[in-house]
């Protein structure tokens, strides 16, 4: 077997993603998952862009140059958000942090990693969510009269109706699921291993109890994963990218119907959608934030900021019908000729 340039590189690697990460730190398993996938990222840039093998990955390699280049194929290969490229970053400073710790001789590479700076979002917060018109389009998109088509319906109803992540739906098991009358919900695993409540609606109960009865209708285990796919004769929990693939077909064959569906349906979308449509239904912003799981209630605001229209039906709410900006406002009709007062006036001139 070939050696490793740095076995001290990989050595330290792996005790972060298997014993710092989870057990020193508690970090869930989605974020193990994703400081594992960044460096999976890095090394097939380093592969594709640079011709450098993983055997000969090292420290002295990861300057800060080469991680800016990687951060920038991010964005200009991969077309990845502001976030999830500021995510990728924090992950590879996270390991260079305790890499730092744990070897002394390691620090200048800790400090090199400073040089970068997080990029920064655009400057107006801005939510994309989905009209009403598009909802129905995509959640009418699938063939019910199959079984396959009732489940991935099943599935963007639950991402809408609980706004949950799609991970956390993915993760979901059997013993999760309470569908009592009038009181239905499910029992989701947030970010940081949080567990919170999430009730459902009525309609969404029966399309559930329909859903057990096709796809878990002799189930005895409630360890089972209510979303699952067959592979290999076997049920195994369903994968973010099999989602992506059919909100990607359904988004499709939507667009072709209402133009007001988005070029690029994604499960995030719905969370955004859900919440979008609560705010403006009257929920409270900090209990939209707990509903949603977000850590901070700072991160909840996005919906605030974003949604323009509800600011200007307030402004009109809040404005006397008196008040002088509310009247038309007509020109004499000796103006109408007089193009060249108009300019004047319209600041033409």
């Amino acid at each position: 077997m070939k050696r490793l340039k740095d076995e001290t590189f990989f050595r330290l690697l792996r005790s972060f993603l298997t014993v710092y990460l989870p057990q020193q730190r508690m970090c869930s398993a989605n974020t193990v998952k994703s400081c594992r996938e960044a460096f999976n990222l890095l090394f097939s840039f380093l592969e594709m862009r640079k011709s450098i093998a993983l055997f000969d990955v090292s420290f002295e390699l990861l300057d800060a140059p080469v991680i800016q280049e990687f951060l920038t194929w991010l964005e200009t290969e991969r077309h990845c958000a502001a976030s999830t490229i500021n995510q990728r970053l924090a992950c590879i400073r996270s390991f260079f942090n305790y890499a730092g710790k744990m070897e002394f001789s390691l620090l200048e590479h800790q400090n090199e990693l400073r040089k970068i700076s997080l990029k920064k979002s655009a400057a107006s917060q801005s939510v994309e969510f989905l009209s009403e018109n598009a909802l129905k389009s995509v959640l009418e998109a699938p063939d019910v009269k199959i079984p396959k088509g009732f489940r991935d319906m099943f599935h963007m109803i639950l991402l809408y109706d609980t706004g949950a992540r799609n991970q956390e739906l993915l993760d979901l098991r059997l013993k999760d699921i309470d569908l009592a009358p009038k009181r239905g919900m499910i029992r989701v695993t947030g970010k940081g291993n949080k567990q919170r409540l999430i009730p459902i609606m009525e309609k969404t109960v029966e399309h559930c109890k329909k859903y057990l009865n096709i796809f878990h209708r002799s189930e005895p285990d409630s360890n089972q994963y209510l979303l699952y796919t067959i592979r290999q004769g076997e049920k195994r929990q369903m994968s973010a990218d099999n989602v992506a693939r059919f909100l990607n077909h359904y988004g499709g064959l939507a667009k072709a119907k209402c133009s007001e569906v988005p070029d690029k349906i994604h499960p995030h979308l719905f969370r955004h959608t859900r919440a979008m449509h609560l705010y403006r239904g009257g929920m409270p912003l900090a209990l939209l934030s707990e509903w949603l799981g977000h850590a901070q209630f700072e991160t909840t605001l996005i919906y605030a900021h974003a949604d323009t229209e509800m600011k200007r039906q307030a402004i009109q709410k809040a404005t006397a019908a008196a008040n002088p900006i509310r009247k038309d406002v007509r020109l004499p009709q000796a103006w109408k000729d007089d193009e060249e007062l108009l300019r004047e006036l319209y600041g033409l001139k």
